[in-house]
Parts: structure tokens; sequence; C-alpha cells
């Protein structure tokens, strides 16, 4: 007598399984092979689906057509390698022009047997583009980032099926013929929902709710007003950068207390993160913790930097805001809370060396009035995140990808828009010489400024948080690539400069920096554009960042009853049983 089957022991066919289920697609059409029997032996055993044979897959995709249109549920179609997929193009093709949702599962060996002259392994890399809305390929789940890749996949696919209409999708399933069918219980997979603005939105979690805003365009005044309602309606903040561009009232940037090393996070857990913008180059991502994550963005599209992704509204964020805030409301809490915890923290500032956070710490607070304001990657971004920006000065920097190139001519573009605005940019020294040719540039104004922090080498790779300072000072042959444009010269970029007609400033103390910024941030434009280049050692860079990343150290004790105060105003004894595993680090 034949062993009981239950379902596969392939995650990433449990997962597709879990997620049909929550997604009520019952009906499902298999054709016959091997290469899907770990799909199809799975589905077959489970009372919940409903499982119809149809051997030529040309009529299969055309009887779920047919299924699909009468019954108006979404109808899956599961098939073998070799050329079986290749027979519901005629079909696919009508549910495409028809946008009836249609689920394609074509199981398949792996993209590694391509061209390996292994039967029954057809390229299905590249499809027509009326065939599917989207593709998709599940991997064997080895590991949990293997994990989360497939469970997102899947959601999209899933929630492509009925997006904008609705149409057919395809997911490539890759199998490695598990003959183990002893899995009695599917996984709990996450399931993701998407809303649109003609949706009846879901009701907003109860607890503490924070925004977390990525880059960002600029921000209309209506935006200020719904994200400040919404903030006032449920005593929210607005976590961000300067990457960010968002200058509300309930504004918080944590970068400073989030380096501290002796907490485990600077905020008390969030039962709602509400995201919005685009990357983001902070690394909050694992120091705020919280329960679920809504995203809101006009593209509708499934982006999870937190692993926490529950569901997306495809709309406006001003539409958004506008629905869920309430007028009335002075709700600010835990706004003022988190920032009286914060001020306590810049109060304990040690004395640093000349270095990036320092020239940071003078100049952020200087910048004058309706400045823009750019900053280079890595740990130029981070020093400057440190510190607030005066109100009226507007911030960005090139996080799209994060490279070092390109940093000094977008802010000359954007200097070219407005002549008569001071437009800022502080970038490292591989950053400015990557993009030196920039500052030749004829249509550049008088309204430049440029801070060119010259340390010699990449410091970023150098820090003593960076996983390539591992090789020491052997680091500075090709990761940080010491020595390079002068190494360092303090004539290189001054006959440049003034030969291309700008104002030279430099500076190698601290002493002679506080006189340059006499210059350097006179709010009235000048004869000419100017560059100030800071001279600064790596080592000190590394000091200076060890410094400010344990002055929680001397601060414990005021931290914990700051922590644990705020959250009883903001949640009560629950909220003190919620983190204390944070207190106890």
């Amino acid at each position: 007598m034949a062993k009981e089957k239950f379902y596969t022991s392939e995650r990433n066919v449990q997962i597709v399984l879990s997620l049909l289920k929550a997604n009520g697609i019952r009906k499902i059409i298999a054709s016959p092979g091997a290469t899907n029997f770990t799909f199809v032996g799975s589905v077959q055993n489970d009372p919940f689906f409903e499982v119809y044979s149809a051997v030529d897959e040309r009529s299969a995709a055309y009887m779920a057509c047919g299924m699909a249109a009468e019954s108006g549920e979404a109808v899956a179609l599961s098939c073998t390698g070799a050329t079986a997929s290749r027979n519901y193009y005629p079909g696919l093709t009508e549910a495409f022009y028809r946008k009836l949702p249609v689920l394609a599962i074509t199981s398949h060996q792996g993209t590694d047997r391509i061209g390996q002259l292994i039967p029954q392994n057809i390229d299905r890399r590249i499809l027509p583009n009326d065939i599917a809305r989207l593709s998709v390929e599940l991997p064997v789940v080895k590991d949990c980032r293997d994990e989360d890749y497939v469970v997102m996949e899947v959601n999209k696919a899933m929630l492509e099926l009925r997006r904008n209409g609705g149409g057919p999708v395809h997911i490539n399933l890759i199998t490695t013929y598990s003959r183990d069918f002893s899995v009695k219980e599917l996984p709990h997979v996450k399931v993701m929902r998407r809303f649109q603005a003609w949706d009846e939105l879901p009701v907003l979690p109860e607890g503490r709710i924070g925004i977390y805003v990525g880059s960002h365009t600029h921000f209309s005044e209506k935006q200020n007003r719904a994200i400040d309602r919404f903030c006032a309606t449920y005593d929210a903040v607005v976590i961000c950068d300067h990457t960010s561009g968002y200058y509300g009232k309930y504004k918080l940037l944590p970068t400073l207390v989030q380096l501290q090393s002796d907490i485990t996070s600077p905020f008390p857990p969030l039962d709602l993160m509400v995201h919005i913008g685009e990357i983001s180059a902070a690394s909050f991502n694992d120091t705020i913790p919280a329960k679920e994550v809504w995203r809101v963005s006009e593209d509708g599209e499934l982006r999870d930097p937190f692993k926490k992704l529950t569901t997306v509204f495809q709309m406006s964020e001003e539409m958004f805001f506008l629905h869920y805030g309430k007028d009335g409301c002075n709700r600010h809490v835990l706004i003022d809370e988190c920032r009286e915890l914060f001020g306590e923290i810049y109060e304990q500032i040690p004395e640093l060396p000349f270095c990036n956070i320092w020239t940071a710490m003078q100049l952020s607070s200087r910048l004058p009035k309706g400045a823009l304001f750019h900053m280079g990657v890595s740990n130029t971004r981070r020093c400057w995140n440190m510190f607030q920006l005066p109100e009226s000065v507007e911030s960005a920097c090139n996080v799209g990808c994060c490279g070092i190139d390109g940093c000094v001519s977008t802010l000359v573009g954007a200097s070219l828009v407005n002549p008569d605005r001071l437009c800022y940019v502080v970038v490292g020294d591989l950053t400015s010489f990557y993009d030196l040719n920039s500052l030749g540039n004829h249509h550049i104004g008088t309204n430049l400024r440029v801070m060119l922090v010259n340390n010699g080498r990449g410091t970023e790779f150098r820090l003593g948080i960076h996983h390539c300072n591992v090789f020491g000072d052997d680091a500075d042959k090709y990761m940080a690539a010491a020595g390079h444009f002068g190494n360092k010269s303090p004539l290189l970029v001054k006959h440049y400069a003034e030969d291309l007609g700008f104002h030279y400033l430099s500076a190698t103390t601290k002493e002679e920096f506080m006189t340059a910024l006499s210059n350097f941030t006179n709010p009235q434009l000048s004869d000419h554009s100017m560059i100030l280049e800071v001279f600064t050692d790596s080592k000190d860079e590394s000091e200076a960042l060890y410094l400010m990343s344990h002055i929680q150290s001397d601060a414990k004790g005021m931290v914990r009853s700051k922590l644990k105060d705020a959250v009883r105003n903001v949640a009560g004894e629950k909220g003190i049983n919620a983190i204390k595993k944070i207190l106890k680090k």
C-alpha cells in the first residue's frame, strides 16, 4: 500500500500553495508531466483545490480563459518542462487582451541548465509582450533570504492578476524533484494586499504609528498639511534624514541616536510604519522595530526594505493621509518625548578631532537662509545626517543608486535653475575628483559653493564600522583607493579652482575652518563661486565616528529612564512590557 502523501517538501511550492489559498484561487488545470509533479502532487491531495486535467496545454490555457470569464475567479495552470509551456501562448494571448486572471505556473529544472544540452530545458526568461502582465521566477529556497524573495515574488504575481483591470501572470517554478510529500501543514506566509483610491480602505491599526520617509521629491504645502493632520490625529512621528526633503512639524532626525552602540533601538516599537518616498541610504531598517509596514506610492509596487510589508496603497500620499487624518486633533506626546530624549544625547557630544563630523556640526547650523544643500553619499551623508539644518534650507542627495559619480554635477544642474539661490554641496575627495570635470562647465554662475573633504582616500572603507576595515592599512591599496589625485596635494585643487575662476579656500585645522566659514557662509552672492577644501586624516575620521556612536555609554541610565517615561505616557504599562527586551540590553 502506497504511503499517504501530503504536501511537497519543496519550500517554494509550499509558499505558492499557501498564497493561492490566501487569495482564494481554487481552480487549477493540470497537464501531465514529471517536472511539475511536486506541485500537482500537493494540490491533488488538498480538498481546498478544484483540480482539472487537460493533456493539451493549448487547450488547458483556453479552458482557463473560459473558466475565468464565467466564474469571475482567477484560474491557475500547471505544466511540465520542455515545450509544454509554449502551447500556453495562444490562450495566454487571449487572456491578455481580455484581461482575464489566468496564472500560468510552469515548472523548470533551473536557469543553470539552460543551454547545457540537457533534455527538456527550454529558455523562458524572455516572453512575448502580450502573454503575461508579469513574469517571476521562484528559486529553490535554501535560506531565509531566498524565502523572503519567493514570498515577495509570489505576492507580486497574485496581486498583478487583478491590478489595473487584471490579466494573465506567469510563474516559473524551479523544482528539485523532491519525492518527500510528508509535510502535513503549509507554512504561514505573509499575505500582501493592494488598495487603490476607489477601494474601501482598511482600518488603521491601533497603537503607536510612525511615518518613514525615503528620498522624496519636493513636498507641497498640501502634502505637509496632510501629514501634520495625520500625525496630530494619531500622535505619530515622521522619521527621516536629509535625503527626504521633509521639514514638517513632526520631523524626527534619529541618525545620531540610532548610531549609539549600547541601545538596541532609539524608538519604542511601532505598531505601524507608513512608508513613503523612495530609496533611503539611512540604516534605519534594522533599528526601527515595527510590527507592520504600509507602503503608500502612486506606482503601487511592492517595496519592502523593512521585511514587514503587508499593504500597498496605490494612490497619492496626500489622498492617503487626508483619508485617515481627522480635524481638531493636536496630539504630540511621542514627538515631544523623542525630542527630549534625543536632545539629552546631543548635549553630551564629546570634543571631536578635526574631521568630517566636526565640520558638519559647525557648518550645518550656519548655512544661509533659503540655501539648497546637497550631500555626497556614504560617510559624508552619515556625518551630516547627525545634525539639524536650518528650517529654510532644503536638502537632497543622490541616493537613487548611492554611487559616488555625479554628486557635484547634480548640484551644478540645480544651481542653473535658480542662479540667485546659494547652492552648497559637501563631498569627499574620491567623489569630488570622480566628478571634477563638472566644475569646468562654462554655464556655472556665482551661486555654487563646494566643500571638498580631502582625506586622501575613501575613508568610508577605513572606518571601524566598515567590513573592509578588517584589512587595516591594506584596505588603502585598492578598497579605499588611497593616494590618488595628488595624495592630498595642497595645490592641485587650488590651481584648478582658481584657473576656472572659483574663489578657493582651505583649512587644515579647526581654527582655519572657522575663519573660512565667514566667507563660505556669507548669505550674499559674491563675484565668484567658491571651493572650500578641508584636509582631514582618516584616523581622525574613524575616531570621531567611534566617539559619536558611544555617547550612549555615558548616558545609559538616563536613556532607559526617559524611554520608559515616553512609552508609559504614550501607551501605558502595556508599552513598557513591549520594550522590556530593549531595556535589558
